[in-house]
């Protein structure tokens, strides 16, 4: 009964010997840690929200071969469960954030984690000045408006990985998301895509010190009118900034450049090339996807 707040004390009922997923073809980190009585030792704690051991390592059930050992939710990762886990250049730095008291999308339900207040679209839509701008909500966007935010690179997509379904980010889509963007598209807030806000700053050209600027201070801005609210961006000092996957615990920031290489990518040996680079492949979106360098 997965993402369900109820389904752990029904659980208890068994044993943890019952209880305990069968790993035996599994070769992903999740399985070489999560042991019996390690098992045992946390199954039974959960969040306020009612999140648990088994949701954390969902994933990598689910997934013999993921590399991920498990995502966490509101508060998870106080839990101790830290043993589990022809187009111009454009430079973009962004980052990821999650918010105090503030279930994810997989985990939300109004009787569970309402709502902050301010929500993150009318936070969003309060900024003033270089970040005034507009929220657009997956749900009630107009085909106009969703071509344009595809032509602009800024879309992103319902997830389709087995690993994000199994962690059930695709749960109630489109529900909750959105995109906001200011008025000279320069700064980019994806949210409720996998975390509560994916902050990117971005621009045509090399002036990468001007994207950075421009990040920190809209980044400021946001943060201070939540932890007004009382929902300060989710920390900790042993892992720093918290994130819906592990990978990302404590190192939020990417910086990137996409370049168009016309010539080069049709090379043979484009892949070798990258690979003695240690560089990768990827898309000419906001940072994610294949194709393009």
């Amino acid at each position: 009964m997965p993402f369900s707040s109820t389904h752990n004390k029904h659980k208890l009922k068994f044993s943890p010997e019952e209880e305990f997923p069968d790993l035996s073809k599994h070769n992903n980190h999740m399985a070489k840690v999560l042991t019996l009585d390690l098992y045992k030792r946390l199954r039974d704690k959960e969040t306020p929200s009612g999140f648990t051991l088994d949701d954390v390592i969902q994933t990598g059930v689910d997934n013999p071969g993921a590399a991920p050992y498990g995502r966490g939710q509101l508060g998870s990762h106080g839990l101790e469960w830290s043993p589990l886990r022809n187009r111009q250049g454009r430079g973009w730095v962004g980052v990821a954030c999650r918010i105090v008291g503030v279930a994810s999308s997989r985990w939300a339900c109004p009787d569970v984690a309402p709502p902050p207040s301010p929500t993150p679209p009318a936070a969003l839509n309060s900024l003033e000045g270089e970040f005034k701008g507009r929220y657009y909500p997956l749900k009630a966007m107009t085909e106009q408006e969703q071509q344009q935010l595809i032509d602009d690179h800024f879309l992103f997509d319902k997830p389709v990985s087995p690993l994000l379904l199994a962690s059930g980010m695709a749960r109630d889509w489109p529900d909750a998301r959105g995109i906001w963007h200011n008025d000279n598209k320069t700064f980019l807030v994806w949210v409720n895509e996998e975390d509560h806000l994916r902050v990117i700053s971005m621009e045509k050209g090399g002036n990468m010190k001007e994207v950075f600027r421009r990040f920190c201070v809209g980044l400021k801005k946001i943060e201070e009118i939540f932890k007004k609210a009382g929902h300060p961006f989710m920390w900790t000092e042993h892992l720093g900034y918290i994130l819906t996957c592990p990978s990302n615990l404590g190192t939020g920031l990417r910086g990137g450049v996409h370049v168009r290489l016309p010539k080069l990518s049709q090379h043979p040996k484009f892949e070798e090339i990258l690979h003695r680079l240690r560089l990768q492949k990827r898309g000419t979106g906001t940072g994610r996807g294949g194709g393009g360098a």
